[in-house]
């Protein structure tokens, strides 16, 4: 199996003024890029050739360093680029799944606190995510290019939501204030994608 980059339904200039088109461009184009290209080396004469993305992340632990990093990049950054959406079309979580929110956190502007603060509090590279679990959503980071879905992460369930916090995803247009880069990504979350990702989850 061979993985590419996936396409973009938007394009670099659509999340202006939020996200500036260059740090858009040489994220995906450079970083992404690198990381799915080195995932396709790495994995190309191991036993791991033929796996799924998830089955890779589940092995990742046990395998290269390599393996791990450029495996999560290329998966976070998919998930990254699927919950977004110009600011133009921003959505609003639906009333069903705002219930959703009410019960996990009390309510959808408590959940965005919590996330807000994990964020803050999270120190260098890394994402935060959401994540359904058994029982509840849960908010959590990991560091570097690790998910939840990778072994002993400290941060188990399924990602429905990333925030990519690395320098390269905000640094062009806010250097040192990763606390606006923070503010102003709940001005592009595609909420309908979200919600997506959510029932595929409880689904299965």
């Amino acid at each position: 199996m061979s993985f590419k980059l996936p396409k973009l339904p938007y394009s670099y200039k659509d999340f202006e003024p939020y996200i500036d088109r260059k740090t858009m461009d040489i994220h995906y184009n450079k970083h992404h890029a690198t990381y799915t290209n080195n995932l396709n080396k790495e994995i190309s004469n191991t036993s791991m050739k033929n796996l799924s993305i998830i089955e890779i992340l589940k092995r990742a632990h046990i395998e290269s360093p390599a393996i791990r990093n450029n495996g999560g990049g290329f998966y976070n950054h998919n998930l990254f680029w699927d919950i977004l959406v110009p600011h133009t079309k921003y959505t609003h979580p639906s009333r069903e799944f705002n219930e959703v929110f009410q019960k996990n956190f009390d309510s959808f502007d408590l959940f965005k606190d919590n996330f807000y603060k994990v964020s803050v509090n999270h120190f260098g590279s890394g994402w935060i995510w959401l994540c359904v679990t058994e029982e509840k959503l849960k908010i959590c980071s990991t560091m570097n290019q690790d998910n939840p879905i990778m072994h002993g992460m400290g941060c188990e369930g399924t990602p429905i939501l990333g925030l990519d916090i690395w320098e390269h995803a905000y640094y062009l247009q806010y250097q040192n204030r990763r606390l606006d880069y923070i503010s102003s990504f709940w001005k592009i979350v595609n909420w309908i994608k979200v919600e997506e990702n959510y029932k595929k989850e409880r689904n299965k």
